[in-house]
């Protein structure tokens, strides 16, 4: 079968490969994939400023129909439909992360896409506690896109604080941003959105999906603005997603004091903020990485529901043979999410 892989270390090196097809285990069930989105890992694992195990097919945003089942396997059908978490297709199941169900601090944990073959491709071969039910009207594309929204529901519905009232600022306006200035908006927050002129498409899409207000940091004043927008108090919570120096900075510039900033974004290096800020207002300061298996349940609820519409964040469907023209839209922010189809 054709796959994207990652085949060595080093900068690019990713191409589309014949490769064997995975063999389901006494364990595992068999999926045929139906899509799979380009994340920001993605991109990372293609500039290798992402830990990988090349070779390594990409990808782990998917859905998927089981086509063949294990030996040990009676809780899942041939036919049925998922939505799949791969975050934790490598873990120890034993350690007090993964007992708590924060399997993501697990020391052995590797997930699909990076640490283990992903799902650039036909066929990828998963155990039955990765697989969740896609909720009624909810389709195979939306469906792949459970993982990307339970990144977002996990900083903005469980790590971040907010109440009605509040103002909040999104800085970076990349998919996970523009899904957490969705879920704000979704519940009545007043969200303002940063970003640069590079920016501009998916400035735009902030406006679709609800944010009170866009500001473009090299064309605006950012102190300013966010004067005028909450009285010269400053933002309640500031949410930082593009994994910029100086979106950190803006932020904590930003938060009034006794403030929240919550870290999505991730850097990759060493970086230099203003830590006096932290103190002086005495902010709280928290990070958010990935998600629980809560909060994927938390999310197919929410989908399940059907007032929560993801679908909009779709704005490419392209074939697995065109990845590099999709990448390349991400790179260039010409896009917020992107399907590949490998069929």
């Amino acid at each position: 079968m054709e796959a994207l892989v990652k085949y060595q270390k080093g900068y690019g090196n990713v191409a589309l490969q014949d490769v064997d097809q995975p063999k389901c285990s006494d364990d595992q069930v068999l999926l045929e994939i139906d899509c799979c989105g380009i994340c920001g890992t993605d991109l990372h694992v293609f500039h290798d400023t992402f830990r990988n195990y090349p070779p390594v097919i990409l990808g782990h945003e998917f859905s998927g129909t089981v086509v063949e089942t294990g030996k040990k396997v009676t809780s899942v059908q041939k036919g049925e439909k998922f939505s799949v978490l791969g975050a934790t297709a490598v873990k120890c199941g034993e350690c007090s992360y993964c007992q708590s169900g924060e399997f993501m601090f697990c020391k052995n944990r590797r997930g699909m896409g990076h640490g283990v073959n992903g799902a650039f491709t036909k066929y990828a071969a998963v155990r039955p506690d990765q697989l969740f039910v896609i909720p009624e009207g909810v389709s195979m594309k939306e469906a792949a896109l459970v993982e990307p929204m339970a990144a977002s529901v996990h900083a903005v519905c469980e790590i971040a604080s907010f109440k009605l009232g509040d103002t909040v600022l999104v800085s970076g306006p990349g998919p996970i941003g523009l899904l957490c200035v969705k879920l704000l908006s979704t519940q009545g927050i007043k969200t303002l959105v940063a970003g640069t002129s590079e920016d501009g498409f998916r400035l735009e899409k902030a406006i679709e999906y609800g944010a009170a207000r866009t500001i473009v940091i090299d064309k605006e004043s950012l102190s300013e603005i966010i004067e005028e927008e909450t009285n010269g108090v400053g933002v309640d919570l500031a949410i930082e997603c593009a994994g910029a120096e100086g979106s950190v900075k803006n932020c904590l510039d930003s938060l009034k004091a006794l403030g929240q900033h919550v870290q999505v974004g991730h850097f990759g290096k060493d970086l230099q903020v203003p830590w006096d800020h932290v103190a002086f207002k005495q902010l709280r300061i928290n990070g958010s990485v990935g998600y629980t298996r809560a909060t994927w349940d938390q999310t197919i609820k929410i989908l399940g529901q059907g007032k929560f519409k993801v679908g909009d964040v779709i704005t490419h469907q392209m074939m697995l043979s065109e990845w590099k023209k999709g990448f390349d839209l991400m790179e260039t922010k010409q896009a917020v999410k992107i399907i590949l189809d490998p069929n």
